[in-house]
């Protein structure tokens, strides 16, 4: 039996069955070739060691790709030092930035970490080598205005429960600063009352919950779209739902995926006439930047988005942008 590693793998694996019936490589035949244990051990870093989906897949993407390098080099896996780790990512950084290199290169330290706490290998080639720099100060994400954002949101009308829905959604992205997993993770038990008020519980990640003060305005556009959805009662069932069907007056009781909300967002956008290219990351970023517009201290919107390190933060703090742009327009030729 196979292991489809970006996906939910199954209970048992066999080394020499290197790919899917499809074609796609599932271990890569280096490692294969060092037998039934190191083939056990590369199976278990992604299924027993990362819990995040899209880590997961990125992760595996990145170490097939090296192990590719390594055997059309003639390489065997425990011949690998980082004299061959750094060449490869010599030319990684020949077709990709630094951002992605990183990333590529944290992914196979960190398998090789795990190998040799497996004894499958008796070093890291990868622990050496180190990666181009990257400086971020600013984060890249598209954010928009208050003004557009309250455009945006008076722009989806109220409908159809679809309708509904997507006002919420956008809503709760903005005004909770929650990452797309976290809102998409909801349950309607997780809008919960709070003294006069309400709170949301999100899920986040590496299994890690937080809890976020609901906006008042959040809490309306919330219960509207609950109560036309008549899902008050299902407690424990997912709180944005699938919509099948043109004319949006359905919800299934499947959870809306992360595609599915950036497809809604981009569609919405579009309809209100923003031509920027926002996506599901973009209401965190504008949530956070209005809220320093509006005098929000740091250390709050640190706790608030659930974020590790004050400087995670500022990368979400875009008044220098706009600061930028207005000083220029100062220029009157």
């Amino acid at each position: 039996m196979t292991v489809d590693l970006e996906n939910l793998p199954p209970a048992v694996f066999h080394p020499p069955a290197l790919t899917t019936p499809s074609g796609t490589a599932i271990v890569p035949a280096l490692i294969a070739d060092g037998g039934n244990q190191a083939g056990w051990r590369y199976v278990e870093f992604f299924t027993a060691n990362i819990n995040n989906d899209h880590t997961r897949r990125a992760y595996v993407r990145a170490c097939g790709r090296f192990f590719a390098w390594c055997d059309n080099r003639g390489l065997s896996l425990g011949a690998i030092r980082p004299f061959d780790v750094a060449a490869w990512v010599k030319e990684l950084q020949e077709k990709h930035g630094a951002p992605g290199v990183k990333q590529q290169l944290a992914a196979v330290r960190m398998l090789f970490d795990w190998l040799v706490t497996g004894q499958v290998v008796p070093m890291n080639p990868a622990a050496a080598v180190r990666g181009p720099k990257h400086v971020v100060n600013v984060g890249k994400t598209p954010v928009l205005e208050g003004a557009e954002c309250r455009k945006l949101l008076d722009s989806i009308p109220a409908d159809t429960v679809r309708d509904l829905r997507d006002r919420a959604l956008i809503a709760t992205l903005t005004y909770s600063f929650a990452r797309i997993g976290a809102a998409l993770k909801m349950k309607v038990e997780d809008l919960r009352s709070q003294g006069s008020g309400w709170q949301l519980l999100l899920h986040e990640k590496g299994g890690k919950e937080h809890t976020m003060p609901c906006h008042h305005e959040l809490a309306e556009m919330l219960h509207a779209y609950i109560a036309a959805a008549g899902i008050a009662d299902d407690r424990k069932g997912w709180l944005f739902r699938t919509s099948p069907g043109h004319n949006g007056t359905l919800l299934t009781e499947q959870a809306m995926n992360q595609q599915a909300a950036w497809h809604m967002i981009r569609r919405r956008a579009a309809a209100a006439g923003i031509t920027a290219p926002i996506g599901n990351h973009t209401f965190r970023a504008t949530g956070l930047t209005n809220f320093f517009e509006n005098g929000g201290a740091l250390e709050n919107g640190q706790e608030m988005a659930a974020h590790s390190s004050p400087r995670t933060t500022r990368l979400y703090d875009r008044r220098k942008e706009r600061l930028k742009q207005a000083e220029v327009e100062r220029i009157r030729l």
